[in-house]
């Protein structure tokens, strides 16, 4: 998701083709090509401009109610809602991809949680952090970690540093509740906030991430390293 500013201006965009199998978006306002994945213009008056990526979190529909229960869904245009594909996914996946990388162990069209981080970028697989209750790595020298909310399948990717330091999260197995403890006593919830301990009150910083193919990341990300572990 990005911010759909540049350089001052509000822009409106539409979906004005594809280019391997990765949207390209035109700006109403100057008519300049975006593309979807890396959120740069790549043509027109705006080339060299970059979108800015926002906060996202990957979450049921079911969790991010119980947390935002008086919060709004963006509905369908009335009117054109059978332009709304319910299946495109399932559909594109029936073809090959673009391109290939072999080599890393992913096949290209595995799903992927992209972060980029003080000029590296490593693809975390979907399957894998869902397969885990916690995923800790480094990026960029930056300690970050990758939790499974309580439905088994929401994710979210924050900054795991606190007062200054790192902090080593683990799941509190002898819980009955979903929550996260620290070597420095403090409890946090799958928003990222501490419930109680001397970081009561606070969150942790979240980390922006891209849900992507693997091709697809990899193409636009070519020195990419993949989480192993």
């Amino acid at each position: 998701m990005w911010k759909r500013t540049a350089r001052g201006r509000e822009l409106h965009f539409y979906l004005a083709g594809i280019n391997n199998q990765n949207f390209l978006m035109r700006d109403r306002e100057t008519g300049s090509w975006w593309q979807q994945v890396t959120g740069h213009a790549i043509a027109g008056e705006l080339t060299g401009s970059a979108l800015e990526l926002m906060p996202t979190d990957e979450l049921t529909f079911a969790l991010w109610k119980s947390e935002a229960p008086y919060g709004l869904v963006l509905a369908p245009v009335a009117g054109r809602e059978k332009d709304y594909d319910q299946a495109w996914e399932k559909e594109v996946a029936k073809y090959p991809a673009p391109l290939t990388f072999p080599g890393q162990g992913l096949k290209d069209r595995e799903v992927i949680l992209g972060v980029e981080m003080g000029g590296q970028a490593r693809a975390f697989p979907l399957a894998k952090v869902r397969g885990q209750s916690l995923v800790e790595d480094k990026i960029g020298g930056v300690p970050v970690a990758l939790v499974t909310g309580p439905d088994g399948e929401s994710v979210r990717v924050f900054r795991s540093q606190w007062n200054g330091s790192d902090i080593e999260l683990y799941r509190d197995a002898q819980s009955p509740q979903w929550r996260l403890l620290d070597s420095q006593g403090n409890t946090w919830n799958f928003a990222g906030c501490a419930t109680s301990g001397p970081a009561a009150g606070q969150c942790l910083e979240k980390i922006k991430f891209l849900k992507d193919y693997w091709f697809d990341w990899k193409n636009y990300n070519p020195r990419t390293t993949v989480y192993s572990h």
